[in-house]
């Protein structure tokens, strides 16, 4: 049997030997231009379009809640936002519809629209405001929180919802202030969450690099 020490002279052997072959295939991969695409060498797109669409489902559902409470303190349906968003695909018929199927439709196409809406509050916090101050952050969420909320109410379902439903529910019945900040509350959830998912690429491999040589 072999000795402690012959086991540690050959586990160094073999170290070395991994070394020599992955310096070996680095060689090679750099010869023959197949460099490494980890990490990303510009803005990594798919990753904040992913994690914009996933911040933007939690936005919608603090905002949701947010009109939730505010509906049982003025006495009225819990979800009586949600039945005034369901009149844009069903029209007046969803105000009179208390069908817990429509609801729970009208629950998800809520989520998936904040999601969407998620990616494009992502893309330009994380592409032109990644290294502002939080106060900075903040005050540049509301600005587009409050962009979106215009261009949604006024430049689109103003002219869309009576052209195809014969009625403006939508701007009539939601107050402007209650659907402003409902779309603040949205984009303030989406960046102190982000703010707590952060991740950045070259960071990541850095400090990998870091505990690969203090180990080493």
């Amino acid at each position: 049997m072999m000795t402690n020490d012959e086991k540690l002279q050959k586990a160094r052997i073999l170290q070395d030997e991994a070394a020599a072959l992955l310096r070996s295939i680095e060689e090679e991969r750099t010869q023959t231009g197949d460099v490494d695409n980890w990490p990303p060498k510009s803005f990594y797109w798919w990753y904040h379009i992913t994690s914009g669409a996933i911040l933007g489902g939690f936005g919608s559902i603090t905002s949701l809640l947010f009109n939730i409470i505010g509906s049982v303190i003025v006495g009225k349906h819990p979800l009586e936002l949600i039945r005034v968003f369901m009149t844009f695909p069903m029209g007046e018929a969803a105000l009179k519809s208390d069908a817990d199927t429509i609801l729970i439709i009208g629950v998800i196409l809520y989520i998936v629209t904040g999601s969407m809406l998620g990616v494009l509050f992502e893309l330009i916090m994380a592409k032109y405001f990644k290294d502002s101050s939080l106060m900075q952050k903040a005050l540049v969420a509301i600005g587009i929180s409050v962009a979106i909320w215009v261009v949604n109410f006024f430049a689109i379902i103003s002219w869309m919802q009576p052209m195809l439903f014969g009625g403006s529910w939508i701007l009539e019945m939601i107050p402007w202030w209650v659907a402003a900040l409902t779309h603040i509350v949205f984009g303030l959830t989406m960046l102190l969450i982000g703010e707590w998912g952060h991740f950045e690429a070259t960071d990541y491999k850095r400090q990998a690099m870091v505990r690969n040589q203090s180990s080493s």
